[in-house]
């Protein structure tokens, strides 16, 4: 029989030509060139499975992912957010430690104020947070969040830390001891850590000034403005407390004995440090020790003195008005070292006694004294307190005594005289007289000048020192002078608004405007506090007349001044490089004048300023002026 037979169904039963591929045969009329598949058929069918199988355990594993990431994210920022909480509160707690002395629990909270802004950092600067901080748009809250961590564990770190490091020595109860006398060494171990500490705390401000606003989440945005608020408000505070630190000692006496003109400003009139000096008395500091006397009258300053020269721009500005010689007029510059120069030299004209320096303060700074001594009885029983001392001594007074000029005097230095022998003698509350005077001298209500050039270098670059700034950055310094002689500025209210363009080009349009309401009340008031000096034009009583000033930007132009939409004259001047322009307007009992002064400035960089005068009101202020650059 052949080898090769064929079997009844026509296939092949051995060779390799009888084998055939998987999915290959032949066709029932042997043709090999005709195949069909056989075996695989439902192939696509179990391939889409497979692969559906895959994608649905693909996404469903990525769903679970992408769910724990959510989660832990979640439970991260609640962390974040609690362990900030609580490094918020334990720095606190070490705060109110060390105004209280006790060193060891002020350590332990600023240790454990220290360890949580730690954990909040880490909590917000693992891998998987910053990964979702680099995601455009959604990413944004969990960038600012780090950026809030580092300048809390910043704040911990490199300022509540060292400040601890001081110890009790700056505790205001160790720092004021019994008389009133200052701790002078206490401030000048101090010197070293506050100097760290400031340069530190003003580094973070700048730092938390830019950071970033979240494009979402104002829970985020909200802890971003009040870190922003924070540390620029502790920044300030701890620049003031190194520079007192550093001239308080000196001043008060540390190195000798020294003497200090201490002039009360009656801001019911106004004057550009404030008010027309009033009263005044001698500050005499000895170890820490400052007691006052000779509280007078300005009365008692005559005007048979020698002329100061304070330079020929001061003259042509002032001169006519003979400030060095008259002390009623003795401050009509609001730069505060002109002022307590002339009344250095009228008092040792009128002494023969040359003092270190000079003081000058006002009724609401008193206010905020006797807010933390305690009122005090007047010979005739009357009470004065905090509530009721600015409408008395910039008031009342005047009303009471007004056909007596010398017993409404006497009564103001008895007021002032008062305040000052309890603020001067044992305190029930040191850190409470602190609080006001810091409060006084950061509303420029407290202003201080010293002989000695050394210390007034420090003291004119703080809110102390009451200085016109001489830099080109943008300024707008708006000075009312009481023109009628009168005490109707105790009813005057200020609204002052500076505005610019842009900072393309080298000079932009800007826009100063001053709206002075007058809020006489419509009773009968003597002419002394409601008349005219001078008044050709036979205006109403209750009208008040004021000589404004605008100092502006160092080589600004004025364009057009007007009032009340009006065209107006005006002077021109200049004083410590600002250009002047000043006009005098009349504001009638009930009604508001509004001044506005139209500009071409330069676009110098820096931040605009614009300084209060610290008259009776608070000022409404608005600054919309781009910063173009440091």
């Amino acid at each position: 029989m052949d080898d090769n037979v064929t079997g009844p169904s026509g296939f092949g039963t051995s060779g390799p030509d009888n084998r055939g591929s998987d999915d290959q045969t032949r066709t029932a009329d042997g043709d090999p060139t005709r195949r069909v598949r056989k075996r695989r058929t439902h192939q696509p069918q179990v391939r889409a499975h497979r692969l559906r199988r895959r994608v649905i355990i693909g996404g469903s594993v990525a769903a679970v992912v992408v769910v724990a990431f959510g989660a832990w994210l979640s439970f991260t920022a609640r962390e974040a957010h609690a362990n900030l909480e609580e490094a918020r509160n334990h720095a606190q707690l070490a705060k109110e430690a060390l105004l209280d002395g006790s060193t060891a629990d002020a350590e332990r909270s600023a240790a454990d104020a220290d360890k949580y802004a730690s954990l909040a950092y880490a909590n917000t600067h693992s891998i998987p947070w910053n990964v979702s901080a680099a995601v455009p748009v959604l990413g944004s809250p969990f960038h600012t969040s780090q950026q809030i961590s580092e300048v809390v564990r910043g704040l911990t770190r490199d300022v509540l830390t060292p400040a601890v490091r001081a110890g009790a020595t700056l505790a205001p109860n160790q720092l004021i001891e019994g008389g009133g006398r200052v701790n002078l060494q206490s401030l000048r171990d101090a010197v070293p850590v506050l100097e760290e500490t400031s340069v530190a705390s003003a580094d973070l401000s700048e730092q938390a000034e830019g950071i970033d606003e979240a494009t979402y989440l104002d829970v985020v945005n909200e802890a971003r403005t009040a870190l922003q608020d924070q540390t620029s408000d502790l920044s300030k505070l701890l620049g003031n407390t190194a520079t007192a630190a550093k001239v308080v000692p000196a001043m008060l006496g540390g190195d000798g004995p020294r003497n200090y003109f201490l002039g009360f400003q009656t801001n019911a009139e106004a004057r550009g440090t404030g008010g027309l000096l009033g009263g005044f008395g001698i500050v005499r500091a000895n170890d820490g020790v400052a007691k006052v006397d000779t509280l007078a009258a300005n009365s008692e300053l005559s005007t048979d003195k020698q002329p100061l020269d304070l330079g020929p721009e001061y003259a042509a500005r002032y001169g006519e008005s003979r400030p060095t010689t008259d002390s009623r007029n003795s401050n009509l510059s609001s730069h505060f070292p002109y002022a307590a120069q002339i009344w250095r030299s009228m008092w040792a004209q009128e002494s023969g006694e040359q003092v270190d320096g000079a003081v000058a303060t006002d009724p609401i700074a008193l206010s905020y004294v006797l807010g933390a001594i305690g009122p005090v009885t007047m010979p005739d029983g009357e009470v004065i307190t905090k509530d009721n001392v600015v409408e008395l001594t910039e008031s009342t007074a005047y009303v009471r005594f007004a056909e007596d000029n010398k017993a409404r005097k006497q009564y103001l230095q008895t007021v002032a005289a008062r305040v000052v022998n309890r603020m001067t003698g044992k305190l029930s509350s040191p850190q409470a007289l602190l609080d006001a005077l810091g409060r006084a001298a950061g509303e420029g209500r407290i202003a201080v000048w010293s002989a000695n050039p050394e210390l007034q270098n420090v003291l004119a670059g703080t809110k102390l020192g009451h200085t016109v700034p001489q830099d080109v950055a943008p300024y707008a310094g708006v000075v009312l002078n009481n023109l009628g002689g009168n005490k109707l500025d105790y009813y005057l209210s200020r609204e002052i608004s500076y505005t610019a363009d842009s900072c393309v080009g080298e000079a932009r349009s800007s826009t100063v405007t001053v709206r002075l309401t007058n809020n006489t009340p419509g009773i009968a008031l003597p002419d002394y506090v409601a008349g005219l000096f001078e008044n050709p034009r036979n205006l109403p009583q209750g009208t008040n007349g004021a000589d404004l000033s605008l100092l502006a930007t160092q080589g600004a132009k004025l364009e057009k001044v007007s009032v009340n939409g009006s065209p107006q004259f005006f002077f021109t001047g200049q004083e410590l490089g600002h250009p002047t322009f000043s006009l005098q307007t009349m504001i009638p009992r009930g009604k508001t004048t509004e001044v506005k002064f139209e500009l071409t400035e330069p676009t110098a960089p820096g931040e605009a300023r614009v300084p209060v005068q610290p008259l009776v009101d608070s000022p409404n202020v608005t600054v919309n002026v781009p910063n173009c650059g440091s």
